[in-house]
């Protein structure tokens, strides 16, 4: 069975809402540093995407969506955007 293919309408639309974040962490050889993943669940299912950032900027992102009252991700440009950041 293939994969469905996306209709003209899907495949118009560029930027997503992230509705869901899944973070975790995998040990790649035993006392060596890991590997972080962050997967992101866009408009509910409709689409995903998982980033490989470093132990740094994994920090940035969960505070930057902790503090954020909703964020895009662009998936032509492969941006993440946060909207309405919580000064303080």
């Amino acid at each position: 069975m293939s994969p469905r293919q996306p209709t003209p309408a899907e495949r118009q639309i560029q930027v997503r809402q992230v509705t869901h974040v899944q973070a975790s962490w995998t040990e790649e050889e035993r006392g060596e540093p890991g590997a972080f993943t962050v997967q992101l669940i866009l408009d509910h299912g409709a689409d995903e995407y998982v980033l490989r950032p470093t132990a740094e900027d994994t920090d940035v992102l969960v505070k930057l969506l902790a503090r954020s009252s909703n964020a895009t991700f662009d998936v032509d440009r492969k941006v993440l955007m946060f909207g309405n950041l919580a000064i303080g």
